[in-house]
């Protein structure tokens, strides 16, 4: 999958390109993020050459057959949730974290509520329980293989693990690339099929 990010003051843009396996080669998905309102985003077929709208109340909905969900693909902007409580400082396998909970402000979240580790050195996330809207724990997403590039960090892998199909998928960053001057242009539905 090769994905482009374009960070903005109100969110990012982001398009993710499939290239393989074949039956999913060339799809591609387009996430307009906005801080304060439901996120935009569209997923193009190519078999059926066609843009279909994602409905914010679908974004929960497994995202191309893996154990994360649209939802968890998008921005986690700290803006979007309310959060309960206090952190408190634990350790997560030899790492001093922060634990605290957070609950999603989006009313159509898959999620009743999020518990964090973030790394008390580089504010990094290193674990997150997803809570369904049962409240019984659904996922757990570990991230690991951080690297800084251009000063700035990025995850190298997240292993998303669902507790309720004992499923799990696992994403890994190849090779990042920032400062690309990347332009709006570039994050609109006509890219979709070209």
């Amino acid at each position: 999958m090769e994905m482009k990010t374009l960070e903005g003051t109100n969110g990012d843009k982001s398009i993710a390109t499939f290239l393989s396996p074949a039956d999913v080669k060339g799809t591609k998905t387009l996430t307009h993020e906005h801080i304060d309102r439901d996120d935009d985003q569209w997923l193009y077929l190519p078999a059926l050459k066609r843009v279909k709208r994602i409905a914010s109340r679908n974004k929960s909905g497994s995202f191309m057959g893996s154990e994360f969900s649209y939802e968890d693909i998008g921005n986690q902007n700290y803006q979007k949730f309310s959060y309960t409580g206090e952190a408190q400082e634990v350790d997560l396998n030899g790492v001093k974290c922060y634990k605290g909970a957070r609950i999603p402000n989006d009313k159509n979240s898959g999620y009743t509520q999020q518990i964090s580790w973030v790394d008390t050195t580089n504010f990094l996330i290193q674990k997150v329980e997803y809570y369904d809207r049962k409240k019984e724990l659904l996922k757990t997403a570990l991230f690991s293989d951080y690297r800084q590039i251009d000063g700035v960090w990025r995850v190298g892998k997240i292993e998303m693990t669902n507790h309720q199909n004992d499923k799990s998928t696992i994403l890994i960053w190849k090779e990042d690339k920032i400062k690309m001057g990347l332009t709006d242009k570039e994050f609109n539905k006509r890219v979709l099929k070209q």
